[in-house]
Formats: C-alpha cells, structure tokens, sequence
C-alpha cells in the first residue's frame, strides 16, 4: 500500500546501541523490526512506538534464510551486531564478517534502499586483533554486496547501558584497587544517541555512501576515563596500570578456563584477543569523515555521566544531599 508507514529491519535492535536506533526510527513514523536470536527478550522495544509499530522477531545472521525473511519487505537495514568476546556458538568471524557479509547480500537482492553498517574504529585487515581484522573484513564484505552502504565506525560508546563506564564504577564498589590493561591508551568516547543519530541520518539517505568514523569531543588516556568516572562515583581507588605482558598471562588463563568448563565459564572478564587491541589507540583518524559530515553536534561525557553514573556513588541520588550536609556547621 503506498500510503503504509516505511519498515526498517535492525539488527542486533534490542542491543545497547540498536536500542536506541529502534526509538528514533520509531519516532520518525517507521515501523520497526528488531531482529534477534532471543526475540522474547526483547519485549522491552514494543513501547517504543504505537502498537505494532515496533515488533521484535527471530533472526540468526549465521543463516541465508532466515536473513532473508528478516529482510522481508524492507525498505533499510541496519546492522548492529557484534561480539566483544568468542563462545563455542559465537565466533568473530561468523558473525563480524560473514554474517554482516550475508545481511549486505541479501539486502541488495531483496532491493533494500539503504544499508547502515556498524563496524568498529580500529577495524584493519593487518591488526593483532581478531576483532579488529574481522571487523575489517566484515566492511569489505558489506562493500562487496551493498556498495551504496553507510558504514560506521565509533569509538567506544557510552551511555546508561554501557559495559564500558558501569563495568568499572561497578568493581569500585566492591574493591579498593581498579586494575588497568593499557592505561596510556587513547579514546574519544561516543554518546550512543548520537551514534543511533547518525545511524537515522544513513537510514533516511541524508549521509552519503562510505565510512564515518564517530568520537566524541574528548580524547583521553583510559586511565584518565577512569578518574573521571571515580570523580563522578564519589569513590577514591586505586588505579593500576596492568603491563600487556602480565595482562595477557591472565588473558590467557581465563581464556583457557572457559575452554575447560565447557560452555559453563564465558570470560567476559580479559581475553588475550582484547588485550592486543588496547594496545592501539581508539581514536578518529585525522582525516576521516565523521560526525560533522552528517550534521550532528557530538555529546560531551560531563553533559551525561552524572546521569547514569550516580547509582554507583556510596548513598546513589542522596549522595550529594549527604555531602551539603556534612558541610553545614552546627
């Protein structure tokens, strides 16, 4: 019917990143599909829009055919899936490379209008990191089928639902010393909204075909992002620079761990693999397009962190009421 509202299929939509995709595009009148392995727990997305609007469905980009009925009928796609760490069932390059491969292919065949593609910075078909070559690969692949796609590469991302700030608030909570594996290490933190942004930019055709690489308006030393979230939790620990040497050791052995146990142990804690990626600078090339190209004024990390960052502070919203009242004098 060619009155109906537009449909975009996301991938990997009920993820931290697509999440917000899905509400944006929702609020642009689109209906929405977020397409996951584990679609009853991804409920969570059917408010964002009217009933109906945004309905969460199988989707397994391991598999041609059920790519295929995700795509369905689509008028874009976006692909936000990606894995930090391998299990037995998930692998970097089944998933950062044939899979993304796979959704660029299909969607062209089933006439797709547009492609946003969610790679990383970083992403180099000769990096010590899986990830990053796999990353790499997935964005000639995604090429190779939908030449006209828009590809994005952010830095690391932050936001309520980050694994990145909450993941070492949380261990300050509980240890008196936050262990750090290249703390020298550079990054331009990116907000998630102005990620899912510059993701509806691509969607609706206004971003031209290519890569964009997203930072925010900071770089920083990763041991410097840590004293800021320490500042922002109300919390004093500290902070020690982990050498790769002795970082890949550990990264070895729990990485050993979770081949012994089976599937039962998944180190989400340090793999060898991550270890050899923050070795490198996470930052915007000097001369890639970014944010500015599409139009969008990037978040600083002070405009947001206290936001989210206060459940972690010693008495969580109450915190500062606490400190004026230590203040007051008798």
């Amino acid at each position: 019917m060619s009155g109906s509202p537009k449909l975009v299929t996301i991938f990997g939509g009920s993820g931290f990143v697509g999440r917000y995709i899905a509400r944006r595009m929702a609020k642009q009148g689109w209906r929405v599909r977020v397409a996951v392995r584990r679609p009853n727990e991804a409920i969570f997305v059917r408010p964002y829009g009217t009933v109906g609007q945004v309905e969460p469905i199988f989707a397994d980009i391991r598999n041609d055919a059920s790519v295929q009925n995700a795509i369905a009928g689509a008028d874009a796609v976006v692909n936000c899936v990606g894995i930090l760490n391998e299990t037995s069932r998930q692998k970097f390059e089944d998933i950062q490379a044939t899979g993304a491969g796979r959704i660029a292919r299909i969607s062209a065949k089933e006439g797709v209008s547009t492609l946003v593609h969610f790679s990383a910075i970083g992403a180099d078909k000769n990096a010590e990191s899986e990830y990053s070559r796999t990353k790499a690969e997935g964005e000639r692949l995604v090429k190779k089928g939908f030449k006209s796609a828009v590809i994005l590469r952010p830095s690391i991302v932050f936001g309520n639902e980050d694994a990145f700030f909450n993941r070492f608030a949380t261990l300050a909570k509980f240890s008196p010393v936050v262990p750090l594996v290249g703390a020298d290490t550079k990054f331009q933190p990116v907000y998630v909204d102005d990620l899912a942004a510059a993701a509806v930019s691509g969607v609706l055709g206004q971003a031209k075909a290519g890569v964009y690489e997203l930072g925010g308006p900071e770089v920083a030393r990763f041991g410097d992002l840590i004293s800021k979230v320490m500042h922002v939790i109300r919390r004093k620990r500290l902070l020690v620079n982990v050498p790769f040497f002795v970082a890949g050791i550990k990264a070895w052995g729990l990485d050993i761990a979770q081949k012994l146990s089976l599937g039962l142990f998944t180190n989400r804690i340090l793999t060898r693999d991550q270890v050899k990626a923050l070795k490198v600078d996470n930052v915007v090339s000097p001369k890639a397009k970014g944010f500015k190209a599409l139009g969008i004024e990037p978040t600083p990390m002070d405009a947001v962190m206290d936001e989210y960052l206060y459940r972690h502070r010693p008495y969580g919203q109450y915190t500062e009421l606490t400190e004026t009242a230590g203040k007051i004098k008798a």
